[in-house]
């Protein structure tokens, strides 16, 4: 690899230091080495950033990549590939793998197998419960020697309260925040999408959305009781971010993320797409009042990060009924554009803030290296146009799968390199 590389011209935006200004970076040995105007470096290869945009790498802390066991979905390796393409240098592995990510083991096996395979950065999330069967805290201890940033049981929300008290108080002493995909299962048990009057119209089998409020409420409050950090993920509702807002207004230890797909669609893309399973997901898309409430809250610092929720499935199973399809739609590669695109260039968040959705404020919430272009960091950075115009074709998508409901949208604003340690792992030109 070359030992240094020079980023020139372009604008760059690092919201950890309050940097926006048209400089260039200079990259030796893998880290920043300076950051400033008319730099110069010998032998180092030049990447001419002129009208483009150059921050710190993204950083996404929900994935699937699947691996181990439904490799036919997603690998490690596809999907760092689809990761890169989408202008993210690390993304956190959920552990909803076959076997559950729930020991050491199967953690060191996802880092062994992504320090040979994987172009990004790969951290691993353990299981809060055995088998994330909701019953026995698996060894916490044992997962963060072998490498796991957080616990979570990904789409199995934990139900009984007994359970998450103790995982927040067992997780708070080896320093873990614990994930909770907060849903009430006895309230949206049958339900395909958002109860409303789209699910009535559609004759669609719901779930309501205080299913996902209560249980957000519920994870504040033991939080606040343990004094442990619980993040809240995919938060979709109105109910679910002010409980969130109140709980930081107290100086609760409470994080949370928000997808795309949440802040863009609402449950009328299952009508307008005529009843497709590329709109079934878990939180299922809400009403135009929840998306406006987890706009605000992206605004405000309710929310702390934009998430992908990355989710490959096989073509079998979303060309199905609606009701038996697969929850879930990949978003590694369209995350960026589609956030540029529906909402920045809308006028309803700045390019900054989004830049410190994608960066700074995922490395903060889950306490990860990153996030920043400070010198002696390490050089991982994301390189964009914000003016590139592109239709979302399924067939350049890098990963494995297709499940995605914005196939032949257009968008503005695209990464066109990534890289990750100094080294270029992507490049669209």
């Amino acid at each position: 690899m070359p030992q240094s590389l020079l980023i020139r011209g372009g604008r760059v935006i690092d919201p950890a230091s309050r940097l926006d200004a048209r400089v260039d970076i200079l990259i030796e040995n893998g880290r920043i080495a300076q950051v400033g105007d008319g730099l110069k470096a010998k032998n180092a290869e030049v990447f001419d950033a002129t009208g483009l945009v150059v921050t710190p790498g993204f950083i996404d802390i929900h994935t699937h990549l699947r691996e181990p066991g439904r490799e036919d979905k997603e690998t490690i390796a596809t999907g760092a590939l689809a990761a890169a393409a989408g202008g993210f240098t690390a993304v956190c592995a959920m552990p909803n793998t076959t076997p559950v990510n729930d020991s050491g083991s199967t953690t060191r096996f996802i880092i062994e197998t992504a320090r040979r395979e994987a172009i990004v950065r790969v951290y691993p999330i353990g299981a809060i419960t055995r088998g994330s069967k909701g019953e026995e805290l698996s060894e916490y201890g044992d997962l963060k020697a072998a490498g796991c940033i957080a616990v979570s049981d990904d789409g199995r929300p934990v139900q009984n309260a007994r359970v998450m008290r103790r995982a927040l108080e067992y997780a708070r002493t080896f320093g873990l925040p614990v994930i909770d995909h907060c849903e009430d299962l006895d309230l949206s048990k049958g339900g395909a999408m958002n109860e409303g009057a789209v699910s009535v119209a559609l004759g669609i089998p719901s779930a309501p959305h205080v299913s996902e409020t209560i249980m957000v409420e519920r994870d504040v409050l033991l939080a606040e009781y343990t004094g442990s950090h619980v993040h809240i993920a995919h938060i979709s509702t109105a109910g679910a971010v002010d409980a969130v807002r109140r709980g930081k207004a107290r100086g609760v230890r409470v994080t949370s993320e928000a997808t795309p797909h949440h802040l863009i669609l609402t449950d009328e893309a299952v009508r307008d797409h005529d009843y497709d399973p590329v709109t079934k997901m878990n939180p299922p898309l809400r009403s135009e009042e929840d998306r406006k409430a987890v706009i605000a809250g992206l605004l405000d610092g309710t929310i702390d990060a934009i998430a992908t929720d990355h989710a490959p499935h096989t073509t079998e199973e979303k060309i199905c009924e609606f009701d038996c399809a697969a929850f879930g739609i990949v978003g590694l590669e369209t995350a960026f554009a589609l956030c540029h695109d529906g909402l920045v260039k809308t006028g309803l968040l700045d390019l900054t803030r989004l830049v410190q959705l994608l960066t700074l404020g995922p490395a903060r919430a889950l306490g990860l290296p990153g996030g920043t272009l400070e010198k002696g960091q390490p050089a991982d950075i994301t390189i964009f146009d914000p003016a590139e115009v592109r239709t979302v074709k399924p067939e350049s998508f890098r990963g494995k799968s297709r499940n995605s409901p914005f196939v032949s949208r257009t968008l503005t604003g695209w990464p066109v390199a990534t890289i990750v340690d100094g080294v270029v792992v992507f490049r669209a030109r």
